[in-house]
């Protein structure tokens, strides 16, 4: 587990594919467990240690992910992350094809079939569907795969993932939305790259930064790019 950032009101962790925020059906340990045992064993705190989770990360996607070390600033997390425009989300998206355009913004309507744990994008508006917005622009090409830098404006299921293979470019690893083949390790080529907003109980801006998973040819050669280095 990487800590990236870390004070008395929260701790980020730049989370590893394949790792699970909270307990499911599986039994896996948790990420929640896991930062609950750090702060326990690193500051000797007896009893219970609190945690809250204002937001999730998909289990094969890889990143930055921020959980509250009190309610106060929980209930600051959960009001912002609500709020399209109090955090700003960065991914980097590695996929298999360029887009039409070197940088765009997507519009579509998504909504979720709960049985295949899968969401679908529509143009036009459909009833139980909901509005769907990001913002992409292509940073780097490999041979045969491309990296693209996405901003969220709206929070939807699987949002990335389904827009961007709604027009043709698909995540490498993502065999749900398209992918020709799985990752070995079990994950995908999403990344959520970096977090900004402003501090819930300082109230002073903050940039938190995740590097994308280490010893992946891929990632690893996208980093040497010095265009990317943040």
């Amino acid at each position: 587990m990487q800590v990236i950032y870390e004070d008395n009101h929260i701790i980020a962790i730049n989370k590893a594919c394949g790792e699970i925020v909270q307990g499911d059906k599986t039994g896996d340990i948790h990420l929640i467990d896991k930062v609950k045992a750090y702060i326990k064993k690193k500051y000797n705190k007896p009893g219970d240690v609190y945690l809250g989770s204002p937001h999730r990360l998909d289990r094969p996607t890889s990143g930055v992910i921020i959980f509250a070390r009190t309610s106060k600033a929980l209930t600051r997390l959960n009001a912002m992350f609500q709020d399209k425009e109090a955090i700003q989300k960065t991914y980097w998206a590695v996929v298999d094809d360029l887009p039409e355009n070197e940088e765009d913004t997507l519009e579509h309507y998504l909504w979720k079939d709960e049985g295949k744990n899968k969401s679908f994008a529509s143009q036009k508006a459909k009833q139980g569907a909901r509005f769907s917005k990001l913002t992409y622009k292509h940073k780097a090409s490999l041979n045969r795969y491309h990296l693209l830098e996405v901003i969220l404006h709206t929070g939807r299921h699987h949002q990335i993932r389904v827009q961007l293979s709604k027009i043709g470019c698909h995540i490498k690893g993502d065999l749900k939305y398209g992918a020709a083949r799985s990752n070995e390790n079990g994950g995908i080529h999403l990344h959520a790259r970096k977090l900004e907003f402003i501090h819930p109980v300082k109230k002073e801006p903050i940039k938190i930064v995740a590097s994308p998973p280490k010893s992946d040819p891929i990632w690893d050669e996208l980093v040497k790019i010095k265009d990317l280095k943040e």
